[in-house]
C-alpha cells in the first residue's frame, strides 16, 4: 500500500490538508496527518483538527510522498522548522514525491528544492524566489514535484496526487465516486 505523510501546523488551511488526506484515503492511501507539535491545532480558518501524531514520531517511518498545505501563518511556522526542511529535502533525493499547495510551494523553494524548476503557487507566494520558473495553472508537476494554486484547486490538486501514487485508474474511479461534474 503507497504511504502519504501531510504536514499541518497552526495557522495551515484546514480545507486543502483535510481535502488532500480525504481524497488519498479515498485511493486507498494510507495516510498520516502529523501535527509540528502534539494535540489539537487550529487552522487558518479557525477549524480545530487532531492530527493522527506529530511530526517528530513521523519521523521515524518512511513515505511515498509528503504533502504540505498552504495557509498563513502555517506556512511560516512550516518554513521556519528545520525538520520540515530536512524531511523535504530527503524525500527529494530519494526520488519520492514531494507536493505542495497554496504558499507552501515557498516551503519547497526556501529549501532549495525549486531553483529552476517549474512551478505554481498561492499568488505572490514565491515572489522571494525568483529561481523558480512560476507557472498560472491549476497543478505543476517538474518530475516529482508537485504544487497547486490554493483552497480553490484542492480537489484537482489530491487528484493528481492519487494518480502519481496509485494510478490513472484509480484517480478515476475516485473522481467519480465525487460527483463533480
Amino acid at each position: 500500500m503507497k504511504t502519504a505523510l501531510i504536514l499541518f501546523s497552526e495557522g495551515s488551511e484546514e480545507l486543502e490538508a483535510v481535502t488532500v488526506v480525504n481524497i488519498l484515503r479515498r485511493g486507498g492511501v494510507a495516510v498520516t496527518l502529523a501535527g509540528l507539535s502534539a494535540g489539537a491545532l487550529r487552522g487558518s480558518r479557525g477549524v480545530l483538527l487532531t492530527p493522527d501524531t506529530t511530526l517528530d514520531e513521523a519521523l521515524t517511518h518512511s513515505y511515498d510522498m509528503v504533502v504540505l498545505p498552504g495557509g498563513q501563518p502555517g506556512t511560516n511556522y512550516l518554513k521556519a522548522d528545520a525538520r520540515v526542511l530536512k524531511l523535504v529535502q530527503h524525500m527529494s533525493a530519494q526520488g519520492k514525491y514531494v507536493a505542495a499547495i497554496c504558499a507552501a510551494p515557498s516551503v519547497l523553494a526556501a529549501a532549495g528544492l525549486l531553483d529552476g524548476k517549474r512551478a505554481t503557487c498561492f499568488p505572490g507566494a514565491l515572489d522571494a524566489f525568483p529561481q523558480v520558473l512560476q507557472q498560472h495553472a491549476a497543478v505543476v508537476e517538474d518530475g516529482k514535484l508537485i504544487t497547486s494554486r490554493g483552497p480553490g484547486t484542492a480537489m484537482d490538486f489530491a487528484l493528481v496526487l492519487v494518480e502519481r501514487l496509485v494510478g490513472k485508474a484509480k484517480r478515476d474511479e475516485v473522481e467519480a465516486g465525487l460527483v463533480r461534474g
